[in-house]
């Protein structure tokens, strides 16, 4: 074999090893590539996954229904609705809160100016077991976690049987950060505690003064 012939093969041969070399390196990189788009993509499905629990858990509320078909999702909101009065029963506090409807029959007088509170009205009484406040320099009964929410909705075709108000209760179990329905609702002080203030819609509490 010729000297020139021979220098040739071993060009060749060292051509072969660099782009065996820039396969190899060019194989890694897509590799690497993979894994941290493969890595992203498990990582965002994991985000939006735990999205949509807290999603389900949030809507899991709202599909509940009293034994008498009353929804929970007909107060949807009553999170943030504004405060009618307040209250205290034994160890439990409560404030009661209103939709916007009711919130504006109210400051228009009613029930104080006779006039029964329109169609669409909700009220909510919300529960909380109470405890002795270990922060406040003086002695005060603060709320310790959340027990109930006892709903009152303005159908008259709906409840033409009690005043036009319908009553559910919506137990909450702290533990498991879950509602229900309470199946003893329609017997819960209902209609028949609401009888005694009639002549106020069945409304016991008013819009107290801030």
């Amino acid at each position: 074999m010729s000297e020139s012939v021979a220098k040739s093969v071993k060009q060749e041969l060292e051509e072969q090893k660099l782009d065996a070399r820039a396969e190899v390196k060019r194989l890694a990189g897509l590799t690497i590539f993979v894994v941290v788009v493969t890595a992203l993509a498990v990582l965002v499905a994991v985000a939006v996954h735990a999205q949509d629990k807290g999603s389900v858990n949030a809507q899991d509320k709202y599909s509940l229904k009293s034994p008498d078909g009353i929804a929970f999702s007909d107060f949807r909101g009553y999170e943030d609705w504004a405060a009618v009065s307040s209250a205290r029963q034994d160890e439990i506090l409560k404030v009661i809160v209103a939709n916007p409807k009711m919130i504006k029959a109210y400051k228009a007088g009613i029930p104080g100016n006779g006039q029964p509170f329109p169609e669409g009205s909700r009220i909510v009484k919300l529960q909380w077991k109470q405890k002795k406040s270990t922060e406040a320099q003086f002695a005060v009964d603060v709320p310790d976690f959340f027990t109930q929410a006892f709903v009152m909705e303005k159908d008259s075709k709906r409840f033409p049987k009690t005043g036009g108000w319908g009553y559910a209760v919506f137990n909450y179990d702290a533990a498991s950060g879950k509602f229900a329905a309470d199946p003893k609702s329609p017997s819960d002080c209902g209609n028949a505690c609401h009888t005694a203030v009639k002549t106020k819609d069945y409304i016991f509490h008013p819009y107290e003064k801030r």
